[in-house]
């Protein structure tokens, strides 16, 4: 049986010089693959069990060093383990990212406490509570003598009357009117008049004279109305504006002493250094609580 010959292949077209060669399609999970990876973003190093936990404690208290101690640090160098805590950036952006979200809890933010402090500072105590000096029972009576009023002199006669006594001393006539200010020929008071205090109803305060007022408090020695710490309101405000001066310590090596053999010896150059450190506020990089 005679073999069925094979039909010829048709041969590939030469390509000319200069032609660019066709490439084969590639798969696209293959481009995925080949595709670089974007750069993961450098990650902030991560705080410590303890530096966790002084975080949270700081929020609450606001105060680095108690922080420090409850945060399992020890007592002894509690202050400025503290102090160099508030200036590591993980643990400053730590306490910066617990503040907003209490803030966005509370729906506070720094303005309206500022706005809540600068009412209190400028409040006027006067609004709450005043002290005056008024008239004395003599000073406008005729003659000096005692002044009623007149629904006071009308009382005191029908009382006396239906007692079968006789009708009181008007001599000095009517008219008393207690908020008129002392005359200052007066002979019982001497022109000073009678001091009374005057507290306002706090059902109508309004505004700063609201902020203010703190409420009252009924004691042996009578009513007593609290107000808020005006001075500390003011103190608030200027350290949230960066009005005091922040106290900075410059140490040497491992936080001990600079020497002064060995600062006489440095030039202006490494002086204005170790000067530029402290007033940013950089901690010593040998000293590192963990």
């Amino acid at each position: 049986m005679a073999a069925t010959p094979k039909k010829p292949q048709p041969k590939a077209k030469a390509l000319g010089k200069g032609a660019p060669a066709k490439k084969a399609p590639v798969p696209r999970r293959a481009l995925a693959k080949a595709a670089p990876k974007p750069k993961a973003e450098t990650k902030a190093r991560a705080l410590t069990p303890r530096q966790e936990r002084f975080v949270e404690i700081y929020v609450r208290l606001l105060n680095a060093t108690k922080a420090a101690i409850e945060a399992g640090y020890s007592r002894r160098t509690a202050e400025d383990i503290g102090r160099q805590l508030l200036r590591k950036t993980p643990v400053a952006s730590a306490i910066a990212e617990k503040r907003a979200v209490l803030s966005e809890r509370a729906e506070i933010d720094a303005a309206e406490v500022l706005r809540h402090w600068a009412e209190i500072a400028r409040a006027d105590p006067n609004e709450l509570v005043q002290y005056r000096r008024a008239c004395c029972r003599h000073c406008w009576g005729v003659g000096h003598a005692y002044q009623w009023t007149q629904a006071e002199l009308d009382r005191e006669t029908a009382r006396l009357i239906e007692r079968g006594k006789p009708a009181p001393d008007a001599v000095g006539g009517t008219g008393f009117d207690v908020n008129r200010v002392p005359h200052p020929e007066c002979p019982e008071c001497g022109g000073e008049g009678k001091g009374r205090m005057i507290v306002s109803d706090t059902r109508h305060l309004r505004g700063a004279a609201r902020r203010l007022y703190a409420g009252v408090k009924l004691g042996k020695d009578g009513l007593e109305v609290k107000m808020r710490d005006q001075d500390a309101a003011l103190a608030n405000i200027a350290r949230h504006l960066g009005m005091f001066p922040t106290k900075v310590e410059l140490t040497g090596r491992n936080g001990g002493p600079i020497e002064i053999g060995k600062a006489q010896e440095m030039t202006d150059d490494e002086l204005a250094r170790i000067a530029a450190a402290g007033s940013a506020g950089v901690a010593d990089p040998a000293s590192r609580p963990d």
